[in-house]
């Protein structure tokens, strides 16, 4: 009979926020995968736990991920960690689990601290629907794809940043996104010195400047308005006269009312108010 995978969270700054339950299954479990074993030893140590463990990394995933599925599959328990937070959130665990569900291995979770979801509820801003978007890509051409893919999103969008990149990526958030976007800068979560900046994409870049900032980060941005959504479109509008506007959804194959209605809705106005522009320009012409 085939073992079980176990995605263990481990706390994120604050060793107190290590569950109870995590103790358990972290003793209990045949060995322990983690992502950086020197970093996981002091975890351990400091719990009392000696089960084995062995490195699961960015690195080795995809070798050491058969060794460990076949070792799941000779009945043995697994337990998987990260650094800090829940394993297969922005980091080589969501292989893993990918490979012990093609495996038909049983995958269960044992939840705790997660960065992204302590500095979203920690911003201020809407929690309802959020996008979570981990590191940009390094790659110049995708991280602009995806940086375009932001600026429409009406979501609340979650990302991580190193200290040291901080700034950089502030101001191309700032160049995308424009210098009025509400953004909380979370840094050294659950720890002695944490700390939410929350600002302007703008004054956010201006305090960073001027101060190194220290720790790993969570940057969580506010989503565009649906009504800054609409205004856009309607400028996309603004250059042709509103004859061309209806006639262009006549030219679709629309009957005319149905093209003043869909000129009417594009524009923000109502479909009297072009009814009564087209006739008075008949009236004139």
């Amino acid at each position: 009979m085939a073992g079980t995978l176990y995605l263990c969270a481990t706390p994120i700054g604050n060793l107190e926020d290590m569950t109870y339950r995590a103790v358990r299954i972290l003793n209990e479990v045949d060995l322990i995968a983690a992502e950086d074993t020197r970093n996981s030893v002091k975890l351990l140590n400091h719990f009392d736990i000696h089960t084995p463990m062995t490195s699961y990394h960015e690195y080795n995933k995809y070798e050491k991920g058969q060794k460990l599925v076949q070792r799941l599959l000779d009945g043995a328990d697994i337990a998987l960690i990260t650094d800090a937070g829940t394993p297969g959130i922005s980091d080589p665990g969501e292989e893993l689990v990918r490979m012990c569900c093609d495996a038909g291995i049983c995958v269960t979770a044992v939840p705790g601290a997660a960065a992204c979801i302590t500095g979203l509820i920690l911003s201020g801003l809407p929690t309802r629907r959020f996008a979570f978007e981990a590191f940009l890509p390094s790659d110049k051409k995708e991280r602009g794809y995806v940086l375009g893919a932001i600026a429409g999103e009406q979501r609340t969008i979650v990302m991580y940043e190193a200290p040291h990149r901080l700034v950089k990526t502030l101001k191309l958030l700032e160049e995308t996104l424009g210098g009025e976007r509400r953004v909380s800068i979370c840094r050294e979560l659950t720890k002695r010195h944490e700390t939410v900046y929350r600002a302007t994409l703008a004054e956010a870049v201006s305090c960073y400047e001027s101060r190194e900032p220290k720790g790993e980060c969570v940057i969580v941005i506010e989503g565009v308005s649906r009504e800054a959504i609409e205004m856009e479109e309607r400028k996309k509008w603004e250059d042709m006269s509103i004859e061309s506007h209806v006639e262009y959804y006549l030219s679709l194959g629309l009957d005319r009312k149905e093209a003043m209605k869909k000129a009417a809705k594009d524009r923000g106005v109502t479909k009297r108010d072009i009814y009564r522009y087209l006739e008075q320009k008949k009236q004139e012409d």
